[in-house]
């Protein structure tokens, strides 16, 4: 932040006055004596003229090099560009049951966050797909080669956005808003503006990512359904994430009251890769108290949880990175480091690159005047 500052060459009563952020507390956030939140977050970067995760040093470029991940996205990123091109050498596609079989377990992947194998399947995947979609005659094998597309261009944003990698997400994404409304399925449409408001929320626009959830359930029409009713209930908890983020308290509390009534109706679900329920509205209750500096309200909500076994090991994660800051920020560190350790064995991957565990490790580190050995081994496993 103060790098950009002084880039702007604002002083921090500038900042403070463009931000509506007092200056007092903009240095005590630059000299790294708090950790600002959510709203805070939006407020800078939007006066600064950045993205949210270039201020949060996204993507945590060392740490993916040594993973090797950095080297296997670009190849994802050449799909793209050249998806719509037929090369002449190309071998026939595979059957569309084959290829709905590896996306298949391309999003299981997903869930279980496993960025390198995803990175090192995709780039073939997505051209194979390509060539596919575009053999297809009119009728419904058209529109399960594009409910392919769509998924595989959904799979590539996810990771691209997990990883700060913001220009490779936005590009994956674009390519699903073509794909899905070509697939037949009107939730598929509705799932590429769920994952675009998240593309909104980086670039500060938290109001548009909010906008957008509110076009989807406008066009995404209660039929009954089950599953469309949890889709339904999943742009709701979005809505109501993006709104405590843009201190619009009052809506966020709107959003979770109409999505906790859908959830006693629908059960816990998992269609889409979604989770839907009782359980994952209780998950957005503490992510939304977190965001809004609720930090005795998050952890509040956290201890009534028990998450059930085989639970999605993304949502898991979450369930306890959302902890572990709720922990740290009501001192009681040793208790935030377990739940650190517990996102690490729910996903590894997820765990290590998420911008809340770094921004909670470094919290954890200016508590203590010499940080003991499990800290510090866990601030290098996570690159800080």
């Amino acid at each position: 932040m103060r790098d950009f500052r002084l880039i702007r060459d604002y002083s921090l009563q500038e900042l403070g006055r463009r931000s509506h952020v007092s200056a007092s507390q903009l240095c005590r956030i630059e000299r790294g004596d708090r950790y600002p939140s959510e709203p805070i977050l939006a407020a800078v970067a939007r006066a600064l003229g950045v993205n949210i995760s270039v201020l949060r040093g996204q993507p945590y470029v060392q740490a993916l090099q040594r993973d090797q991940i950095d080297a296997l996205l670009t190849p994802i990123s050449a799909a793209f560009d050249d998806w719509d091109l037929l090369p002449d050498d190309a071998p026939p596609p595979r059957s569309l049951h084959s290829l709905e079989a590896d996306i298949e377990a391309l999003v299981s992947l997903r869930v279980a966050a496993e960025f390198m194998e995803i990175a090192a399947r995709l780039p073939g995947l997505v051209s194979e797909i390509a060539i596919t979609t575009q053999l297809q005659p009119a009728g419904h094998r058209h529109e399960r080669a594009h409910a392919l597309q769509a998924e595989a261009s959904r799979t590539a944003a996810i990771v691209a956005y997990r990883l700060g990698y913001m220009d490779l997400a936005r590009l994956a994404l674009s390519r699903m808003a073509v794909a899905a409304p070509h697939s037949g399925d009107p939730r598929q449409v509705a799932i590429e503006r769920y994952e675009r408001a998240q593309m909104a929320a980086d670039s500060s626009r938290l109001s548009r990512g909010v906008t957008l959830m509110r076009h989807a359930l406008r066009d995404l029409d209660d039929d009954g359904d089950r599953v469309t009713r949890a889709v339904r209930g999943t742009l709701q908890l979005r809505a109501a994430v993006l709104s405590a983020r843009d201190g619009d308290d009052t809506a966020s509390d709107e959003w979770l009251a109409q999505a906790t009534e859908l959830s006693t109706e629908t059960g816990e679900t998992r269609d889409y890769a979604l989770s839907f329920g009782p359980l994952n509205v209780r998950l957005h209750q503490i992510a939304t108290a977190g965001d809004r500096d609720d930090h005795a309200k998050a952890l509040e909500h956290a201890r009534t949880v028990r998450l059930p076994e085989g639970y999605a090991p993304t949502r898991a994660a979450h369930y306890w990175i959302d902890r572990a800051r709720a922990e740290a920020w009501t001192a009681q560190q040793s208790a935030a480091l377990t739940s650190l350790h517990a996102a690490r064995a729910a996903s590894p991957q997820l765990t290590r690159y998420h911008h809340s565990v770094h921004a909670t490790v470094a919290t954890l580190l200016r508590a203590r005047q010499r940080a003991e050995e499990p800290l510090r081994q866990f601030a290098e496993w996570c690159g800080i």
